[in-house]
């Protein structure tokens, strides 16, 4: 009956209402506001890259773009140096389920991207894939999650079952770039067209280590008609050498 869904609606929102009240910051542990995870102070005090330094592309910072050759994208966007408190998260995330992290970084990731691109609005979205048995046993694509986020606040299409990953390939944690480079040749394929006159996509990931992944990718899309990609991760490992 129609009054029995509206007092479910109240006690759902009353609810709510009260888990909020006691939301403590994943990092200090004070009372959140505005933001689900962090308190203001900690959301502020991020390690996030200076985008208006380097004007939104991390390939403009000569020590990164020598640390990362033979690449096939054209621009690299990232938050953070891949540093405390984002080690702590990416593993809760990527193999633990904390999905609400999606959420962070795909906020974090849509605030600094509408401070520092003036351009006009890229074509498409794509997220890095997963091989199927990986899904399967994982039971999500973390790069996903943060990418139809990202898509939607945006207002950019998401195509995100445009990419496959043919072989269920082993881990490349500790592999070098140009052993990465040599697992990872012809490892993807396009599963179903890309939209019509796409030319600028944007590929999410969430850690970018030695960019091999993202460059094969951006080859075979490449090969495919589009003319620019721009990888967007959450995360950079930065070069050893010191900066």
């Amino acid at each position: 009956m129609e009054w029995q869904k509206k007092f479910i609606t109240q006690i759902q929102s009353k609810y709510s209402m009260f888990i909020r009240s006691f939301s403590c910051c994943d990092l200090c542990e004070n009372t959140t506001n505005e933001h689900a995870l962090l308190c203001d102070f900690c959301f502020n005090n991020l390690p996030l890259f200076k985008q208006n330094i380097i004007g939104g592309d991390l390939l403009n910072w000569p020590q990164v773009h020598n640390a990362l050759p033979n690449i096939h994208f054209d621009a690299l966007f990232c938050l953070s140096p891949y540093i405390a408190p984002f080690t702590q998260w990416m593993p809760q995330f990527k193999y633990h389920g904390k999905f609400e992290l999606a959420t962070l970084f795909s906020e974090l990731l849509v605030k600094q991207w509408s401070c520092s691109n003036d351009n006009s609005p890229p074509d498409l979205v794509l997220s890095v894939p997963l091989h199927i048995n990986k899904w399967q046993i994982r039971g999500y694509n973390q790069a996903h999650l943060i990418a139809k986020n990202f898509a939607n606040s945006l207002q950019i299409n998401y195509q995100n079952t445009a990419l496959i990953r043919k072989v269920n390939s082993q881990s490349q944690v500790g592999h070098s770039g140009k052993e990465r480079r040599k697992n990872l040749k012809d490892m993807f394929a396009l599963h179903e067209p890309l939209r019509s006159k796409t030319k600028h996509i944007i590929l999410i990931d969430d850690v970018v280590t030695t960019g091999s992944t993202a460059s094969e990718i951006s080859h075979l899309l490449k090969k495919n008609g589009v003319e620019k990609v721009t990888l967007v991760a959450v995360c950079l490992t930065l070069p050893k050498a010191k900066i």
